[in-house]
């Protein structure tokens, strides 16, 4: 890099860490670099919206000050004719603060049905695969503290456990079980990511989809926004969150507990046997332990449908079955012990 080159990108740098003499903005990115626990290279998932943009300056301020490097990735799911000319306008925005943004496009048919969800998985697909070639462990999304709680009235609709309601971790693997995906911003409210674009950028992107009350996310946002009126405590919410984690926590222990002591894993885990304590334990110990080993030996992404591993552990308790299959799995009945193994 020639010498002026080098002064330019110093001017950049000095310019975008001043943002932090805002103490509004100082508070924010303190409370962000306590979330972000990365020593090493990281990606940041970028869009046009308020909390993404306020994650491209967290995690460009969080890189300078710790000499980390990061890229930048942006997915145009080109499912709006909008979105292209949209996607170019972000890039351009975040060059301003010395990023320099990829765009990754989604090619091919769009979907008629469960257009947010796939769109959604399309999105993390994309992004893991270009961590992948730049050799990045540790992917950062912008979910906040708006997010969790949608995402929790979204399961409790779905009638969800435990394990379901604070799916939306700090921290979570992606299903390639070698990608991190990171949350940094779950703890901060979108005010305050609104307020940090606004002064950062004077920009960001308003999907109109936000307001189309097809979508049911949509709707949980609306209802969200009327139980603010009557008083909704964000921070009570989330005290209980994190109870309900740390009763969470303690059901793991005992999930492992059970796992290690009453199961035996045969041939690089294709088969195992469960002896008959392993069924003398509490029904949500019992249920997870059967869905996490199923889900183990027939190598599946996701877990096998809960309303299925209920009526196999009635089936096991009751005597009622020899075999049968489950979740890519042959599970049978020999002797007081119970034998997984893997479908071919």
């Amino acid at each position: 890099m020639n010498r002026k080159s080098l002064i330019v990108k110093n001017k950049t740098h000095k310019k975008i860490l001043s943002f932090l003499e805002d103490k509004k903005i100082l508070r924010v990115y303190k409370k962000f670099e306590k979330s972000l626990d990365v020593k090493s290279k990281f990606a940041v998932a970028v869009s046009g919206g308020p909390d993404s943009l306020s994650l491209a300056f967290l995690s460009k301020c969080h890189s300078l000050i710790h000499k980390l490097e990061a890229k930048y990735f942006l997915v145009d799911h080109k499912l709006r004719k909008e979105s292209s000319s949209e996607a170019k306008i972000v890039k351009n925005i975040l060059k301003k603060i010395g990023i320099n943004c990829k765009i990754l496009s989604w090619k091919g048919k769009k979907p008629l049905k469960n257009i947010q969800s796939i769109a959604r998985e399309k999105r993390y697909s994309l992004l893991v695969n270009e961590c992948k070639k730049n050799k990045i462990k540790h992917l950062l999304f912008g979910h906040h503290l708006d997010d969790l709680l949608e995402n929790f009235l979204i399961r409790i609709l779905r009638g969800s456990g435990l394990n379901g309601l604070i799916s939306l971790n700090k921290k979570t693997k992606y299903k390639d079980n070698d990608t991190e995906i990171l949350r940094p911003l779950i703890d901060l409210e979108k005010k305050d990511l609104e307020y940090l674009s606004k002064k950062i950028f004077d920009f960001y992107v308003k999907d109109p989809s936000n307001k189309n009350q097809i979508f049911k996310r949509i709707r949980i946002r609306n209802l969200l926004q009327l139980l603010k009126k009557e008083g909704f405590d964000k921070q009570k919410f989330l005290l209980t969150v994190n109870n309900l984690k740390d009763s969470d926590r303690s059901i793991r222990f005992y999930v492992d507990k059970n796992i290690k002591e009453n199961l035996i894993f045969f041939k690089e885990k294709k088969y195992c046997i469960l002896n008959s304590f392993f069924f003398d334990q509490s029904h949500e110990v019992i249920f997870r332990s059967l869905t996490k080993v199923i889900q183990l030996i027939g190598k599946k992404y996701y877990p096998a449908r809960g309303k299925s591993i209920d009526e196999l552990i009635k089936k096991i308790k009751f005597n009622s079955f020899k075999k049968l299959t489950l979740g890519s799995c042959f599970i049978e009945k020999i002797n007081e012990s119970i034998l997984i193994s893997r479908e071919n």
